[in-house]
């Protein structure tokens, strides 16, 4: 599989490349002839007389020239740079950079009549700055890493199960927290479907979206022979992860006592899907554990009991 962070990379640098180069070239030209006549735009310097102190340095292009080299060429060529030699910071700074330049059209946009090359050089700042906020999700999303060695308490307690489903690994860390801690045994539901990868968080989001039940492979374990199980689920676009649903629901009534552990990047507690939880199983939880979590980051976890 391909990693999404290398493809948002190479999109990334394309975009800082060819906004810096374009910026640098621009530049050069202004400041080549500052009068803007070689270029057919000394019509255009009436306009900046709205822009404060533009009886000092708006006479001529020598300023505007300058301004578009630091702001948008040398940045985003000193973003292209960093991101070739695959830092971090230049997944921020590409980010950053398309925004500035949205910045820089507005303000084009304040000064100028409407015309096509500023509403262009908008929707490339805007693709510049979705790509940089997509690299740095999937390059936090890649670096995210269970050291399990440490965990030394897991299996202790014969009659306590934890069950998980995770697909990026953010809910197998809880799982794999909450079972040292009560010294669970741990159990890992499967999906049968596409979950990995760019496809996978489509084809998860439309199973979740619509509520539907997501194949998995079967049951291994005697849910029975547990005083307590401890379920811990995904939340997809609002709901119960469809692999969670479809594991309630044939572990209904086969399970005595649960409590349940739900990990999401929304600030909510989703009682509505302990609540399915519930109702699949046929039990009434003990307590509800919601957990904050953007991009590997958690937040607090907030207890609520029934």
């Amino acid at each position: 599989m391909k990693s999404r962070y290398k493809i948002a990379r190479r999109i990334l640098i394309f975009w800082t490349l060819f906004i810096g180069l374009c910026a640098v070239g621009g530049a050069a030209m202004m400041l080549t002839d500052t009068s803007g006549r070689s270029m057919g735009m000394d019509a255009m310097l009436p306009y900046f007389q709205k822009l404060p102190f533009a009886e000092y340095v708006f006479q001529d292009f020598m300023f505007p020239g300058i301004a578009l080299l630091i702001v948008n060429g040398i940045t985003n060529l000193t973003a292209a740079f960093l991101l070739f030699k695959n830092k971090k910071a230049g997944i921020y700074c590409g980010g950053i950079f398309g925004v500035t330049l949205m910045l820089w059209i507005c303000i084009q946009f304040y000064m100028f009549p409407p015309n096509f090359m500023s509403t262009i050089y908008f929707i490339f700042g805007f693709l510049q700055a979705v790509t940089g906020y997509a690299a740095w999700v999937f390059y936090t999303q890649e670096k995210f890493f269970i050291d399990e060695s440490g965990y030394k308490n897991i299996g202790t307690n014969k009659n306590r199960l934890v069950v998980y489903f995770s697909r990026m690994g953010y809910v197998k860390a809880k799982a794999l927290e909450e079972a040292d801690r009560t010294g669970a045994m741990l159990y890992e539901v499967k999906s049968t479907e596409m979950t990995e990868g760019t496809k996978g968080f489509w084809w998860c989001g439309r199973y979740g979206m619509h509520r539907w039940e997501m194949p998995i492979e079967p049951i291994t374990v005697d849910l029975s022979r547990f005083d307590h199980v401890t379920v811990c689920s995904p939340i997809w676009v609002f709901n119960l992860a469809a692999p969670m649903r479809s594991f309630c629901k044939q572990a209904h009534e086969k399970i005595k006592e649960a409590d349940y552990i739900l990990v999401h990047h929304n600030k909510s507690d989703y009682k509505n899907a302990a609540e399915e939880m519930d109702g699949l199983l046929g039990i009434k939880h003990t307590k509800l554990t919601s957990i904050y979590c953007r991009e590997g980051r958690f937040g607090k976890s907030r207890q609520l009991f029934s």
